[in-house]
């Protein structure tokens, strides 16, 4: 089965991130772009992609969101540079 669901991270144009689930990232990122995404991101355009995780079910994806949006930002930070160390290996 193919995992098609997708939490993943933004980094606005302010410098804060936005978390949120989606089933198609190219398609949601091009919404958040153009302004018509979710409220936050339209004053913080652009927008662009900074880590993405893709899940079997809608549910643990968006559980893995609610679970991001609960950390400091310095704990945000510190998850999406374990992320990113990680891939790198």
């Amino acid at each position: 089965m193919e995992n098609n669901h997708f939490f993943y991270v933004l980094l606005c144009g302010d410098g804060s991130f936005y978390a949120g689930y989606t089933n198609d990232l190219d398609k949601r990122l091009k919404v958040h772009n153009k302004g018509k995404g979710a409220k936050y991101t339209r004053a913080r355009l652009p927008v662009s992609l900074v880590h993405s995780e893709a899940y079997p079910t809608k549910q643990e994806a968006m559980q893995m969101e609610y679970h991001f949006k609960t950390l400091s930002r310095k704990k945000k930070e510190r998850y999406l540079e374990a992320r990113r160390e990680a891939v790198s290996e």
